[in-house]
């Protein structure tokens, strides 16, 4: 040691912020290299703009790299950079920088990751220290640029640091791990591994701008051992490049390569955004839905990144769930993380990220529509059920997002309409926008309420999706035009074909066979009434305009929720030979048990019509059989 070596001891608090660097902050030791390369790659940075700005610096700067060296006998990992380096002043101040923000404050920011710190990340700070996670002893030397002296920092993280001036040493910053033995319980693994070094450098820093080198062992085809010099990391940040130098194969790839699907993408979404807050985005429309888009453990959302450095993926915070199929990167220059880089700080500048995001997938979409029609069908049939999420969960898109929805309907069984095509060609006279909830479009088409809607020749939109339950109570009307269930409330329609018959007329005649059914039926429906919206069925069953409908209470039901039974209303068709006759043998035959049964498989056979469940189906059985064997 020199005579300029001087040994310095830990402050209190600073040993107690090592130790909640080493123990607490990371939750995941492998991310020390990633703190290591990232330092290596703001010092190539700082060292090209250095040279930019001094013209006089005597530097090389033709071939800027990081070198990671093993050796697995002597267990050292060493991370080398031929960047700006640090004088000895720069690495005492660093090192009391540490010390000086050792402070109850800072240890109480750091505890509870709730407030920014990203003034210490990315810097020789905290994220240098986690090397002690992984390493019973750190070594460091530097030689700045332009400067003849070295400086060699050492210590074991206990309680002392020395520092000393070393005569001989390379420009830039070696840095040397003697690294605590293997154990997987503890997630420590082999760091001298070339496979490992090979996985880290791919996960955490593959799209550093420098190349990332490391001096690897190779059998020729005569089986006699080489070393050779291999690059780590492919550097290809495509989100930096402009796009018109971006070929389509080159996406695919890029896409392949960060979202593990075989499948080239369906569109690209590029995003730059310049000013205070800088940022880029590359994100892909994939071709396909993956098979759990709906389970709860669904991994979503991009990759961020901050300077091309991997810090999470399915980072959630950056898309809303119902964008969750978008895969993507996201590259900020700065960014408010907490002092571990794994948690994102809910701010303003997240906040403004989510949003243009959002907009641009939803405007690229809409583009689709007019510009590419085959991809957006093709967008809408894999993700539209997911899309539709985001009418209830984010009011501020709800219109872009009801403007691009498509939705099946009775006009063509093989083509979707939008909500805008649906009103250009409604008829003269047609007021509202017609849908119909249900299961599956076949049961909706074979569904009574549609009868009438068919028979005047009305388009009617089948929503067949669980979210179409939710999201048509929030969208009382598209354009102007309102949007109406056609199992709901009551209809003007003059479905029945009478049209001499006048309606007074018509509920006289029946007034008395309704009042009776609705005692009979009491505890089963509110109302009985005659019905406009039925042509070949005798009856139906139609909630209220403002109550569930039985598909979505049967939703809550499987969703643990229990509910209180809604009675509905009872539409008949008075044009029915079979209400017609029940009405005359009312008036022949009065409280006869048969014609009470008859209302009772009346009332069930509407019930089954729309896919409903009996309350007693061996009662009904019973009474079907026995009216059968009656007419028999």
């Amino acid at each position: 040691m020199t005579a300029r070596a001087e040994t310095h001891e830990f402050q209190a608090e600073t040993q107690q912020l090592l130790q909640l660097v080493v123990h607490s902050i990371y939750s995941n030791k492998d991310v020390f290299l990633r703190e290591l390369i990232s330092n290596a790659a703001d010092a190539l940075d700082k060292l090209r703009l250095a040279s930019f700005a001094n013209k006089d610096l005597q530097v090389d700067t033709s071939d800027l790299h990081v070198e990671i060296a093993i050796d697995p006998e002597q267990r050292t990992l060493t991370v080398r950079d031929n960047g700006i380096g640090m004088s000895r002043a720069e690495v005492v101040d660093l090192i009391g920088t540490i010390a000086k923000s050792g402070t109850a404050e800072l240890l109480a920011k750091v505890r509870d990751s709730q407030d920014s710190a990203a003034e210490l990340i990315g810097q020789f700070g905290v994220g240098f220290y986690s090397s002690f996670m992984v390493a019973d002893r750190v070594g460091l030397t530097t030689r700045r640029a332009g400067e003849d002296e070295a400086t060699r920092w050492e210590s074991d993280g206990s309680g002392t640091y020395t520092v000393e001036t070393v005569p001989d040493a390379a420009q830039g910053t070696s840095v040397t791990l003697w690294l605590k033995p293997e154990e997987a319980d503890d997630n420590l693994f082999d760091y001298t591994s070339e496979h490992k070094i090979r996985e880290l450098v791919r996960r955490y820093s593959d799209f550093i701008t420098w190349p990332i080198r490391m001096e690897v062992e190779r059998a020729d085809d005569e089986g006699e051992t080489r070393r050779e010099t291999d690059t780590l990391n492919s550097m290809k940040a495509l989100w930096a490049r402009p796009r018109d130098e971006i070929s389509d194969e080159e996406y695919a790839e890029f896409y392949q390569h960060i979202s593990r699907d075989r499948r080239e993408p369906l569109e690209v979404v590029a995003v730059q955004a310049e000013g205070t807050f800088e940022y880029k985005a590359l994100l892909f429309i994939p071709s396909h839905a993956p098979g759990d888009l709906f389970a709860e453990d669904h991994r979503q959302g991009v990759q961020l990144y901050v300077k091309r450095v991997f810090v999470m993926d399915e980072c959630e915070a950056l898309v809303p769930p119902y964008l969750r199929f978008i895969k993507g990167v996201v590259d900020a220059q700065d960014l408010s993380l907490n002092i571990s880089r794994e948690i994102l700080q809910q701010d303003r500048q997240i906040n403004l990220m989510r949003r243009r995001l959002t907009k641009k997938v939803l405007s690229t979409v809409k583009t689709m529509m007019s510009e590419n029609p085959e991809r957006y069908a093709t967008v809408w049939r894999e993700f539209g059920a997911v899309l539709k999420e985001g009418i209830l969960s984010d009011p501020d898109n709800r219109d872009t997002i009801v403007e691009i929805a498509s939705f099946a309907s009775t006009r063509d069984p093989e083509k979707p309409t939008t909500l805008r095509e649906y009103v250009e060609r409604m008829g003269e006279g047609q007021r509202d926008i017609y849908y119909m909830t249900g299961a599956s479009r076949s049961v909706i088409e074979s569904s009574p309420h549609i009868e009438a809607f068919r028979a005047k020749g009305y388009e009617v939109l089948l929503l067949t999706d669980p979210v179409d339950e939710v999201w048509v109570d929030v969208v009382p009307e598209f354009d102007g035009t309102p949007l109406r269930s056609i199992a709901k409330g009551e209809l003007d329609l003059d479905a029945d074909g009478d049209e001499d018959a006048e309606p007074e007329q018509r509920h006289e005649e029946f007034a008395e066979l309704l009042s009776w059914m609705s005692d009979l039926l009491a505890d089963q429906v509110k109302e009985v009434r005659l019905s406009s919206r039925l042509t070949t069925s005798p009856a139906c069953l139609v909630s209220g305009a403002h109550e569930m409908t039985p598909t979505m209470e049967k939703l809550y039901r499987a969703m643990g929720q229990e509910l209180p039974s809604t009675k509905r209303v009872l539409e008949l068709n008075p044009g029915h030979p079979l209400v017609e006759g029940l009405r005359k043998a009312r008036g022949d035959r009065g409280e006869a048990a048969e014609l009470a049964e008859t209302v009772e498989l009346l009332h069930g056979t509407a019930l089954l019509a729309e896919g409903g469940d009996l309350t007693d189906p061996a009662r009904f059985t019973r009474l079907l059989a026995d009216h059968l064997a009656r007419e028999l």
